[in-house]
């Protein structure tokens, strides 16, 4: 199998209208297509992020909890490639989003840093 690229992450949130507004206004992603399927009374929000990438925000009634330890089996985090650190913890903080201290990736020296989305899904931005 040959891949070239991650073409989407899909992310189930518990209120659809704060994490939209989350994705959207504070992370500035841009909504490709949104819709709502009655059958299974569920939204389904497309969003681009940068050129290549892509995030599925979907509802569903009841979404079991997510575990909350960060060295659980599954997905451990999703990283977001940022021109300037410094500018983008400034903007998640003006706009009330906890960040937590600037690291240095021991191998790589390039900066990251953690925070959370609002059903508190571990996102990290990492200098380009």
């Amino acid at each position: 199998m040959k891949t070239t690229r991650i073409h989407h992450v899909a992310i189930i949130c518990s209120d659809y209208k704060r994490s939209k507004k989350f994705y959207t206004e504070i992370l500035g992603f841009q909504i490709i297509n949104e819709i709502f399927r009655s059958e299974r009374n569920s939204y389904k929000l497309d969003l681009q992020v940068g050129d290549n990438s892509q995030i599925e925000l979907f509802s569903f009634p009841n979404p079991p909890h997510r575990v909350d330890r960060p060295e659980a089996c599954g997905l451990r985090h999703l990283a977001f490639e940022v021109d300037n650190i410094d500018e983008a913890v400034r903007e998640l903080k003006s706009q009330g989003v906890e960040v937590e201290k600037i690291r240095v990736d021991e191998i790589t020296g390039k900066k990251f840093t953690f925070f959370q989305d609002p059903d508190r899904l571990p996102l990290e931005i990492y200098q380009k």
